[in-house]
């Protein structure tokens, strides 16, 4: 779950800054479609669910040495 949650944090978070430079990653450009408070509920929620997904990840496993 740790992947799948930093996966969905960084994809909110860069739609987040290349919103502000006019730009938007091809995978969410349909996120404005029903309007611009929409579209940042729907950033704003990758990154908490992505945060939090990622925060309760079980931590892997530290490789034993022989």
């Amino acid at each position: 779950m740790k992947s799948i949650g930093s996966f969905m944090f960084i994809i909110g978070l860069a739609s987040t800054i290349f919103h502000f430079l006019d730009r938007e990653l091809i995978i969410l450009t349909w996120i404005n479609n029903w309007g611009e408070t929409v579209g940042w509920v729907i950033r704003g929620a990758l990154m908490v669910i992505g945060g939090g997904l990622w925060l309760s990840g079980k931590p892997s496993e530290p490789e034993e040495t022989a």
